[in-house]
């Protein structure tokens, strides 16, 4: 009976040791596509019985359990461990950590748990990672990682919101990219043609990033820069050291807002892990996007080297479909103003769409302004057409969006076509263009 006891009290404590991590994620959960402050006021006590109960809503449409992991991604095996450990099935808890390190033998935070579990049949334990010679740092990164993973598992995107930064994406540009550092998520939405372009989520991957936290602002600072960039490049493995693991995707940072901002540093990438690591924690990078390599594989093939769109933010922020179509069709509207007006000539009005911030190159907004009457006294008539169109909003405090479009100019002396890129700047609740240049 003693004995029985004993084993009994052994397992109840592993139980909500571990249960810990899932507590933390429930107790601080935020409101689904809206970041609303938590109000519950729970404690850890509370926080255990929300994840036991969150943890049993999780097997309750399936009661069994496989032995086998899918490749979409461990969180969900995760999930189901924690909800074994709570149900007090120890040895499924351990036949699930076990399938999944067969999947994914280096993969640490998976050991850490199948050491607990283990550790529990000898003696009480009292910690997450209770193996006394684990490092506190090494065990609070995998700590961080599994509330990130498990956090993500429960708070996927509704089908019925989108993120507000994909407001047009062009006819020939599959994918985006949009990276949630809170979260330490990637998402990848689909540029759904068949309703018009609407982005269509596709799937989402846990992710690393700068060891200090996101916005960069210089060389070195170990933060990943918030903005919109695109893929620059495909550099694959055999060119690579092992720490990018499978490959890598430099992005365009520092872009020309970043630019405008005093921000620099380079080097921003999306790339892999090493090869003796199956993830990194959520804050290891020196700045870069890191993916494990069987999710940087997947997302690889849909990206297009100067065409993917990698939107970094703090925080997502999610729009209603409604929402999202008007301001699409807010800025699609100023756009081809902007165009109109450049065509009409009357070159008073085609400027009152340049911020008198404006810069491109050396050129200041007067000395921009200056040429282009020079240029269209010379003109008897102007034709302007814009195609492939994309635009996309930047995450952060100002209201800037990063618009690219191939524009075909024609004129009574002049034929020109190029790739542009511009930055329109909400300024007194007007759009203004405060750069543009070739793309």
């Amino acid at each position: 009976m003693a004995d029985q006891g004993r084993r009994r009290s052994v397992r109840v404590k592993i139980r909500f040791i571990l249960l810990a991590v899932a507590a933390t994620v429930t107790a601080g959960a935020l409101a689904k596509l809206a970041d609303r402050p938590n109000t519950s006021g729970a404690g850890q006590s509370g926080a255990s019985m929300s994840s036991a109960q969150s943890a049993r809503d999780m097997l309750a449409a399936d009661p069994g359990f496989p032995l086998t992991v899918s490749d979409v991604g461990p969180e969900e095996t995760l999930a189901r461990i924690f909800a074994e450990i709570e149900g007090n099935r120890l040895n499924n808890a351990l036949q699930l950590t076990e399938a999944l390190l067969r999947q994914h033998p280096n993969y640490r935070l998976a050991n850490l748990i199948k050491g607990d579990l283990l550790l529990a049949r000898a003696q009480p334990i009292r910690s997450f990672g209770a193996l006394s010679d684990a490092p506190a740092d090494k065990v609070a990164d995998l700590r961080a990682e599994a509330i990130a993973r498990l956090k993500a598992y429960r708070e996927k995107p509704s089908a019925d919101f989108v993120p507000r930064y994909l407001l047009q994406m062009p006819p020939d540009q599959r994918y985006a990219i949009i990276v949630d550092t809170q979260r330490s998520r990637l998402y990848l939405y689909e540029n759904d043609r068949s309703h018009g372009g609407q982005p269509r989520f596709i799937a989402d991957y846990y992710v690393t990033q700068g060891k200090l936290g996101a916005e960069k602002l210089a060389e070195g600072d170990k933060k990943t820069p918030v903005g919109v960039y695109h893929v620059t490049a495909n550099l694959p493995r055999q060119k690579l050291a092992d720490l990018y693991g499978s490959g890598a995707y430099p992005l365009n940072y520092p872009n020309e807002w970043d630019k405008r901002q005093g921000r620099s540093g380079s080097g921003i990438w999306l790339h892999g892990t090493p090869s003796d690591t199956f993830a990194r924690p959520p804050r290891a990078s020196d700045g870069c996007v890191v993916l494990t390599n069987q999710d940087l594989d997947v997302v690889a093939k849909n990206l297009q080297v100067g065409l993917t769109p990698v939107i970094i933010s703090n925080s997502v922020e999610w729009l209603s479909l409604d929402d999202w179509a008007r301001e699409r069709s807010e800025l699609n509207k100023t756009i081809d103003a902007w165009r109109a007006d450049w065509e009409s000539r009357d070159t008073d009005r085609y400027l009152k769409h340049y911020s008198k911030r404006f810069q491109s190159g050396e050129q200041n907004f007067n000395e921009f302004a200056a040429q282009k009457k020079q240029v269209n006294a010379g003109k008897e008539w102007i034709k302007v057409k814009v195609d492939n169109l994309s635009v996309f909003r930047n995450p952060g405090k100002e209201e800037v969006v990063v618009v690219s479009f191939d524009q075909d100019y024609r004129s009574n002396n002049l034929d020109n076509r190029m790739k542009k890129r511009q930055y329109w700047l909400r300024e007194d609740g007007q759009w203004k263009i405060i750069y543009e240049g070739s793309a």
